[in-house]
Parts: structure tokens; sequence; C-alpha cells
């Protein structure tokens, strides 16, 4: 059962039905219907884990796609963007400009040694466009990616992102991308081996889109060693995996190693800014360091989102967040399993994780989207996954009480019971 509080004051007239009509009017009819699945709530305010509706109900927030790390509105982020909002928000970029030269500062403090080099975006998909073009501007004119791998939907992330049902609709789309098993080193050997000096690979440390797919013990390492042998080029996409969401600051951490370029995003602007960034050694970098203009983005680097992304940094070291999301993921893993086995044993394949990111795999993807409406019936927002679509996926705050923990566990224990119950039904309005 979801808990209630006052309806914020500041929605004037606008009611669900009138918000539904607009997205169905300028935006989107497919994501109204989606939205009618879950009872047409309207989310409005947010604070910490939880977001309330318009009509005054809280609902834990443990989806967002990985953004929330440090929950939403955190007081040290809030207060960097506000400072920064009443002094300069936006930057001539001619002239030099102090925030984004202390927040790539910041930013590097933090990586693992030899990542220097800083270009910050928006998006995570564009982090991943500015990735791709300094492995073609270093001549690897050939791309390796993972099955079941995720990097966006621009033409290039769009190329390097392994599902047809995205890709169909926008072919012919870049040349010259393979995908090859996550996981197998083989397979990594042979395309590299095939064409040495000419080969960008990229992936996920844990594909978070697959559906919470952990690599075998040593792969990363191993995939950076090929790498080296055959002088490739190394992207490591830390989109979702990256800020502490793992249980260390990046998944590069796990198995010490140093890619040419690491993607950082979603959680990097504190949940209150969209920011990105391309973070590379000074030899990766080059082309972008050699011409200023060969990529360059109008908001790029603008002080409002560097005084987010410093606002960032300091809320995980100062309430150390990355131990914490480790410490959480120790605790939650073990007992979402413990529930699924109990409460699922026909329709469970497997739960995964690593820190606070969790997926629950059902036999099918129809159950998944139904565990994902009892999850909201019992007061808890978690997310699908996008190229594992039979995956419920859990990405909670690191911020979170043990009250909060508790109300999660004990939410997922009830849906699953409502699930093999067969008591799924829309969202009641209340």
């Amino acid at each position: 059962m979801t808990t209630t509080a006052q309806p914020p004051a500041a929605l004037g007239a606008v009611s669900e039905q009138d918000v539904l009509g607009m997205y169905r009017a300028h935006l989107s009819k497919g994501r109204a219907t989606v939205a009618e699945l879950f009872g047409s709530h309207m989310e409005v305010e947010s604070e910490g884990a939880w977001l309330t509706t318009s009509d005054g109900e809280r609902f834990l927030n443990a989806g967002g796609y990985g953004v929330f790390i440090m929950g939403a509105r955190h007081p040290l982020v809030v207060e960097a963007v506000e400072r920064q909002l009443h002094r300069h928000p936006v930057a001539t970029r001619i002239l030099l400009e102090p925030t984004v030269a202390q927040a790539a500062e910041a930013l590097v403090s933090v990586m693992p040694t030899g990542l220097d080099r800083v270009h910050f975006a928006l998006s995570g998909a564009e982090a991943v466009e500015a990735g791709l073009k300094l492995a073609r501007a270093g001549g690897r004119r050939r791309t390796v990616a993972m099955l079941g791998g995720y990097h966006g939907k621009t033409m290039g992330a769009l190329s390097a992102t392994a599902k047809k049902v995205y890709q169909d609709p926008f072919r012919p789309l870049l040349p010259d991308f393979t995908h090859i098993p996550y996981g197998d080193a083989d397979a990594l050997r042979e395309q590299l081996a095939a064409h040495p000096g000419e080969v960008c690979v990229i992936l996920e440390p844990v594909q978070g889109e697959g559906g919470v797919i952990i690599p075998p013990k040593g792969y990363l390492k191993q995939v950076e060693a090929l790498v080296r042998e055959y002088d490739g080029f190394l992207i490591l996409d830390e989109v979702q995996s990256g800020f502490g969401r793992l249980g260390e600051w990046w998944g590069a951490d796990i198995e010490g190693i140093v890619p040419d370029v690491l993607l950082a995003g979603k959680a990097l602007g504190g949940g209150v800014a969209p920011v990105s960034a391309v973070v590379a050694t000074r030899k990766a970098f080059r082309p972008f360091d050699k011409d200023p203009y060969i990529h360059t983005g109008t908001f790029s680097g603008q002080p409002l989102l560097m005084a987010a992304v410093q606002g960032a940094i300091r809320a995980v070291q100062e309430e150390r967040l990355v131990t914490r999301s480790m410490e959480l993921g120790a605790r939650l893993l073990p007992r979402i399993t413990e529930i699924a086995r109990r409460n699922l044993p026909d329709l469970l394949v497997e739960v995964r994780g690593s820190g606070l990111l969790i997926g629950v795999e059902l036999v099918e993807a129809g159950l998944a989207g139904e565990l994902l409406i009892e999850l909201f019936n019992h007061g808890v927002v978690a997310n699908h996954s996008m190229n594992g679509s039979a995956v419920v996926r859990f990405t909670p705050p690191a911020i979170m009480s043990d009250a909060d923990v508790d109300h999660l566990l004990d939410s997922f224990d009830k849906a699953t019971r409502d699930l093999v119950s067969g008591s799924a039904t829309m969202p009641e309005r209340r």
C-alpha cells in the first residue's frame, strides 16, 4: 500500500486527464498509453528516495534508470545549482569560465589514474558519440560492441546498441560495427586479431539495460589486455554503472583497468541536471586537444550544469555513498533473492546484482510488466530493461534509510505474492 501526503499546492487546475490529453496531442500517444497502465498517476514532487503524485501518494523511487544515486534534490547539489543560477548560468564559451575547469578537475580526481582529459555533454548517447569519434580520429575505423549492450539511440550510439527493434527503422546505420557475445574473450580476440590497429571496443562493465548481466570474473581485465595486445581502442560505457552505482566509483575499479575512454552520465548531474562526460587518456584525447572545434556542443560545460557536477561529487564523497551503495547492495541482493525464490518458484529465472544495480529475471516479458505494476500498487517505482525485457531492474538511491529498505523489501514481497495469485490490476486511482 502506498503512503499518502497532502497534494502539492502548486499544480493549479491541471489534472491528470489534462496532461494525458497534452501527451497525446503534442508528445507521444505511446507514452500516454504507458502512463495509463500505471493508473495515470502524475508525479509532481520529489525529495530523497521518494516521489509524490498530484493526489498526494508517495512512492519509493527504485527506478530512474540509474540517475538517482543520491536521491532527488540532494541539498548539496541544489545549493550549488541555485548559487550558480543566480550568478552566471550560461557562458559565452569564448572566455575562460571557472566552473567547467573546476568540475573537470573534480571529476578527474575520482577517475582511474591516467584518465585526465574531459569533454562534457548532456546525455549518455552524446558521450558515446564523442567517444566513438575519438576512436575514429585515432585511426580505429572498425567497432566491436557486445550483444545485449545498450549505448543510446542516436545514430552512432544506436549502431553499437544491439537490438533490432531500435535499429531496423533507421537503417542503414554506421558501417563496420560488429556485435559479439558479452563475456566471450575468445570472440573478442578473433575480431582484434583480424584487424590489428583498427578496432575500437565498446562495452559496459555490467550490462544495465541488457538485464543486469554481470561478466565472468576477470573478463574486463582480459578485454583490456587483448585491446592492448592488438593496438585497439577501449571505451568503457559507465553511463549507468558508474558514479558509485556498483559499490565502486567506477566499474573499471572492480578489476583495476584503465580504458582509453570512460563514459559517465546519469547520476553525474546529481539528479538535478542532465550531464554526461567523456574522460580520456591524453593520447586518446589528442584529436580534441589539437583542434578545439572538431567536436563541440553549445551547452557542453555550461556553468549551471558544472555546478551540479561539483555538488554531486561532493555529496558522494561527504556522505560516503560509494561505500553505502556497496553495503546496501550486500543487504538487498540476498533478501530480494530469497523473496523471489520463495514467492516465484516457477516464474523466476535468476536474481543478479552488483551494488545498487539489481535485476530480477522472470520467464517471460509479460510477467515482468505485471510485476512492475504490482510493485507500483505497493508503493515502489522500478524499471524494465530495454534490452532484457523479462528483467525488472532496481536502481535505488544510496541515501535510503533503514525504513526505506524495509519498505522496498516488504513491497517486493507483497508484489511477488500478488503476481502469483493472478491479481495484477491497473493501479487504483485514489
